[in-house]
């Protein structure tokens, strides 16, 4: 593989891949799911299983897609391929938002978690240091892909094992009598599913990752379809597991009001008050390793749609197998975004921009899973496997309802914000489009001058030849 600088850069294989999805995947929320969750009872263990599945199937698509279309950029990718630049632009926009705005609100609970081991501190502090957890990140990625991939397993392992170790001891003290009931007071299963459904729908974001960096992905055509269905399904597997050994062993009542789930519950397995601690450097590592992986994720949209003239030509550029410019970029947008938080005391302005990224992140799956429903109903065959008709049709429409389904439960507020920052982007995809078009105007009358000049010349040899022979 090579860069567009010329420099040799090294592709990531199915391991890393996988870990890549798994840590976008698992970021720090998964530390207060099942308090989140648990006022809905254990009915939300349900939404939990019937979310993974069409997890899954949006994982499955992907891969699909990506068979035929293994180039950085996924989701923008195969929107672009099926509705038009104009598609392909919206998907890469929505993602591209979606990616600095929630990088900011990471680096900001990362700080809260800090607090667990530091203490509270001034607010220069915690600025300091959210905006260290955005750069030592960019600063992996801009070392190129190996270092992206290195930190990415490391991370990824040293979150997963902890929380994998809290998640199976804990069935060891597990006590049916502190689940809770399995509806809330009111026995309406379908509204505490679908309650609680709402809260865990976020929680796969990220399933994407792998087809939006199919570029850097050693045989994409097999490994984005494997990690991404593997990654999903060890995030699943993490989640899934936590939250009932939390359910088993804190009692109901304390589990509803506990700002610390995982932390509840290594202290009644093991006793003591270090379980918080232990927690919070889980969290932090967590945090760090999603934001690894949220930061590469960030210049991949852009960097394929500036490939298509979507984007401005400076996201198009590669160092080391990374786009640096859409790297920075986004760095330095969400750092701005950090320091207003902390600094403007504007209250809500924060709150609304993260739900502004619950809307944009549904945007390229819904597109994504569209796409292979119109790639199937209109029988190009080279973009869809033969023969398997049925089965990748059913996976399309799971996970396009799946895709529709985060739209419902990010609910009005984030709907209505995030469609107007959607449709802000028009005015930015007029301004390239119109760009392009000048400039290739401008390049076709180039061409046309410099064939017509031969033949002027040519005209004017002929008429001083003429002149010569006459009498």
């Amino acid at each position: 593989m090579h860069d567009t600088d010329g420099t040799h850069t090294r592709r990531f294989g199915l391991p890393t891949a996988t870990a890549l999805v798994m840590g976008n995947i698992i970021g720090g929320g998964i530390f207060l799911l099942p308090a989140s969750v648990a006022p809905f009872g254990t009915v939300s263990l349900l939404a939990f299983g019937v979310l993974t599945v069409g997890a899954i199937a949006l994982a499955l698509v992907f891969g699909r897609l990506a068979q035929r279309h293994p180039r950085t950029g996924g989701p923008y990718v195969y929107a672009r391929e099926a509705f038009g630049d104009f598609a392909g632009f919206l998907s890469a926009w929505s993602f591209w938002t979606m990616t600095w705005v929630s990088n900011a609100a990471l680096a900001v609970a990362g700080v809260g978690y800090l607090h667990v081991m530091t203490g509270k501190g001034s607010m220069a502090g915690d600025l300091a240091m959210a905006l260290a957890m955005l750069w030592l990140p960019t600063l992996a990625n801009l070392a190129g892909t190996r270092w992206v991939g290195a930190v990415q397993m490391v991370s990824t392992v040293m979150k997963f094992v902890p929380l994998l170790f809290v998640a199976v001891v804990g069935l060891f003290f597990f006590d049916p009598d502190k689940l809770g009931s399995f509806t809330t007071s009111d026995g309406n299963w379908t509204g505490g599913l679908t309650a609680s459904a709402a809260i865990l729908l976020y929680s796969y974001v990220g399933v994407e990752s792998a087809a939006m960096s199919a570029g850097e992905v050693r045989d994409p055509e097999r490994n984005v379809g494997r990690a991404s269905v593997l990654g999903t399904v060890g995030a699943a597997l993490v989640y899934l597991l936590g939250t009932v050994s939390v359910f088993g062993t804190v009692e109901h009542d304390k589990l509803v009001e506990s700002t610390a789930p995982f932390s509840d519950a290594v202290d009644v397995m093991f006793g003591g008050h270090w379980g918080g601690t232990l927690i919070a450097v889980c969290a932090v590592i967590s945090i760090v390793g999603a934001l690894n992986g949220w930061t590469l994720m960030s210049a991949q949209a852009p960097y394929a749609a500036a490939k298509d003239g979507l984007f401005p030509a400076a996201f198009g550029k590669k160092k080391r197998g990374v786009p640096t410019f859409g790297v920075l970029a986004a760095t330095v947008l969400a750092s701005l975004l950090t320091v207003v938080n902390y600094t403007s005391g504007v209250g809500g302005v924060f709150e609304i921009l993260v739900l502004i990224t619950t809307f944009s992140a549904t945007v390229p799956y819904l597109l994504a899973a569209a796409a292979q429903v119109y790639f199937l109903l209109t029988g190009q065959r080279d973009k869809v496997r033969t023969g398997r008709f049925v089965r990748d049709m059913a996976l399309a429409l799971g996970a396009f309802a799946f895709s529709f389904w985060l739209v419902a439960g990010a609910g009005y507020a984030a709907v209505y914000q995030g469609v107007l920052f959607l449709f802000a982007g028009i005015l930015v995809y007029v301004w390239l489009t119109a760009r392009r078009t000048t400039a290739q105007a401008g390049a076709q009358d180039g061409a046309g001058t410099q064939a017509a000049a031969p033949e002027r010349a040519g005209t004017a040899e002929r008429a001083e030849q003429a002149e010569a022979v006459r009498p």
